[in-house]
């Protein structure tokens, strides 16, 4: 049994050695990026659960995909801040197990929410009769349960299978833990097999929520074609939540172009921006498109900030 077990108990980072000389810099650019997504995302947050106005499924979903975003830059920026001013930069194993779940548990629990919002505006849309009986306060709860909870039982049963896998190395050369960064290190590729076939399984099924994302988008457009009031809510509710589609898909594109084909004469500074991209741009972008473009949080937001400023002056 112990054959199996990996003897290895910390990793080393590789991602951050050519940046010694800037790290300071990056730290203070770094912790105010990490502190504007925890305002942004917290902001959009108290501001739906203290609007009963705003307990909608439309506004439920957006609240949801914020508490992601924190879910998951928890799991990134404490460590990355923390290696920025450490001379060595390493992870325990079991560290690294928990910082793989979790990044990758964001990814794929945000995908689930984006592909439940496709949907909820699909039967707003197309369906208006029926939207308060098939998206009602009970389904809605199940289907953000569902949303958070199958991702990450799906994640976790990888990493069990990975934390079970011998390594025969203990350096990684990104600037976080990823489940193929530690897979890659067995001593055995046989021994790797459930693992990628798990790994085929979970795209596959994740491949499903992209087909469900485009249908959805293919029924709105028709329907809103031909109707003004329905062109006029698809701009109002629905091209913040393609942005954000968007913005998600070329970030995770952008990142799996470079890990399959990246070259090694790239800088280590691009591939550094790009793996991290998933865990700035969405997660900042996302709130302030939901927060500017949704009326109802946008004139809620903006009616605290006056009654701030009025209290203050």
């Amino acid at each position: 049994m112990m054959d199996n077990v990996s003897q290895i108990r910390i990793f080393f980072l590789s991602g951050l050695n050519e940046t010694n000389n800037h790290r300071f810099t990056l730290f203070f650019l770094t912790l105010l990026c990490y502190c504007v997504i925890l305002l942004v995302n917290v902001s959009v947050i108290v501001t739906i659960m203290l609007d009963k106005n705003l307990h909608e499924p439309m506004y439920i979903l957006v609240c949801s995909c914020c508490m992601n975003a924190l879910y998951g830059t928890a799991g990134f920026y404490p460590k990355f801040l923390w290696d920025l001013l450490s001379p060595v930069h390493v992870i325990s194993y079991s560290g690294c197990l928990v910082q793989a779940q979790v990044i990758i548990s964001f990814v794929f629990i945000d995908l689930s929410i984006l592909s439940v919002m496709a949907y909820d505006r699909y039967v707003a849309i197309c369906r208006p009769l029926e939207y308060h009986s098939v998206m009602s306060k009970q389904r809605l709860f199940a289907i953000v349960c569902f949303s958070w909870m199958t991702p990450f039982c799906m994640v976790g049963i990888n990493m069990f299978l990975t934390s079970r896998l011998q390594l025969c190395s203990p350096y990684i050369s990104r600037l976080y833990c990823m489940n193929w960064t530690i897979v890659k290190l067995a001593c055995f590729p046989a021994e790797t097999a459930v693992n990628n076939i798990l790994t085929y399984i979970t795209i596959i099924f994740y491949l499903f929520h992209g087909i469900c994302i485009v249908l959805s988008y293919v029924y709105l457009i028709r329907t809103c074609a031909n109707s003004i009031e329905n062109r006029a809510k698809f701009m109002q509710t629905c091209v913040p939540h393609l942005t954000s589609l968007l913005i998600f898909l070329v970030t995770i594109l952008f990142d799996v172009m470079i890990i399959r084909y990246g070259s090694k004469a790239l800088p280590q500074a691009f591939k550094n921006f790009v793996a991290i991209e998933i865990l700035f741009i969405p997660p900042l972008i996302n709130p302030l498109i939901y927060g500017f473009k949704l009326t109802k949080i946008r004139n809620r937001i903006l009616i605290v900030i006056t009654l701030k400023t009025s209290v203050l002056y």
